[in-house]
């Protein structure tokens, strides 16, 4: 089974301080201790999921860690496995790649460890795309540096012919018991890593880890409408598990570039036009742009900055509600004109002399208000 999120083994909110840990942990511990439970089978299980998730987030490093890369970045097995680098800091990204001596450490890192059995670790492959790629849905092409079963034993990381013998450390648990103070913990035992197995004759191949080093190629679809962090998982493609345990799952997160016209709300999209003011005090029609192409909208006379436009059916799939549709919603903008000839000028100071009150009917009221707000002021000071 798949380790729980500790901060829902501890029922804490992901931004909960020290203090909210260590009371949510001291609460449990008494609750589910298998001396208060002599009868239950869970509360072992229950107590030393409830102890692990208070070791790794009452540590701020191991939390900063977990946040970032998940289980795998405390699985102290996975670190070994990947070097002394493991998930100290953004150089395990690099030592990844460089394990493989490419690239791959800038963008590839992991979202989970090995749980209980000996199940691969998550992989986690940071996928960027435009907005426009995320309107309609892309099939990616990967090349995964991953661990998959070792050919030459079946992932039993024994030489063949022979076969693993029971831990003599655990017993064949795969569990080792230790004592401190007052709590009894089980730990995963130290010589087989939980597997309850020893390899007497390792395989000469993968040298008893059941694996091998391989880059593979996949093409996944990425559903149209996909958000910003939104995660697309791929069963099985993650690591593979030691000595024959089942693979880990992929996990791909899409972030979105950032685009130079629209914002996104949901599937929504919104953007701001600048109008000219002529376009906006006569009404005109008006070229509006869209993710797939080019709309005309009509601007009625006297329109005012701030006036939103609403185009339905012009936004992103919405991924959560069967692919429907939202909506584009345009924002007026008055644009100002910053340079003009004599001439223009000349008309514009025309127009100016020439316009009424009526005109301006906002402006005028406006004008009366401050009028008799500046005349009781006045009169409040005499």
């Amino acid at each position: 089974m798949t380790k729980r999120d500790y901060y829902e083994v501890l029922g804490v909110d992901r931004n909960a301080d020290a203090n909210a840990i260590k009371r949510a942990y001291r609460k449990l511990a008494m609750k589910h201790h298998p001396d208060k439970n002599p009868d239950d089978a869970k509360a072992a299980e229950l107590f030393r999921e409830i102890t692990e998730a208070y070791e790794v987030l009452s540590d701020p490093d191991k939390r900063s860690r977990y946040d970032q890369y998940g289980h795998a970045g405390v699985d102290e097995q996975m670190q070994n496995m990947w070097g002394s680098g493991g998930f100290q800091d953004s150089h395990a990204f690099r030592d990844f790649g460089d394990l493989f001596g490419d690239a791959f450490g800038d963008i590839f890192g992991f979202g989970g460890g090995q749980s209980r059995g000996g199940r691969g670790a998550d992989l986690r492959y940071n996928l960027q795309m435009t907005l426009e790629e995320a309107a309609s849905g892309r099939e990616v092409e990967l090349k995964i540096p991953k661990h998959v079963q070792c050919d030459t034993c079946n992932g039993s990381g024994a030489r063949p012919g022979s076969n693993p013998v029971p831990c003599q450390t655990c017993g064949g648990h795969g569990q080792v018991q230790m004592q401190q103070g007052f709590f009894a913990v089980r730990r995963t035992c130290p010589s087989c890593q939980g597997s309850g197995k020893r390899i007497e004759s390792p395989c000469i191949t993968c040298g008893g880890s059941g694996q091998r080093k391989v880059k593979k190629n996949l093409k996944v679809k990425i559903p149209a409408g996909v958000y910003d962090g939104a995660q697309v998982r791929v069963s099985g493609e993650g690591e593979g598990g030691m000595q024959g345990a089942p693979a880990g799952d992929l996990y791909i997160v899409v972030s979105l570039k950032p685009h130079p016209i629209f914002t996104r709300e949901g599937a929504d999209l919104h953007c701001t036009m600048p109008v000219t003011f002529p376009q906006a005090a006569m009404g005109a029609e008006v070229e509006a742009p869209t993710l797939t192409g080019r709309v005309r909208i009509k601007i009625p006379p006297g329109t005012e900055g701030g006036k939103v436009f609403r185009l339905r059916g012009h936004g992103v799939p919405d991924v959560r509600n069967h692919g429907q549709k939202g909506d584009l919603y345009v924002k007026v903008r008055i644009a100002v004109p910053k340079k003009m000839t004599a001439h223009q000028q000349k008309l514009l100071r025309e127009f100016a002399e020439s316009a009424g009150d009526e005109v301006y009917p906002e402006r005028s009221s406006f004008l009366d208000k401050v009028k008799s707000f500046w005349d009781e002021l006045s009169g409040e000071t005499k």
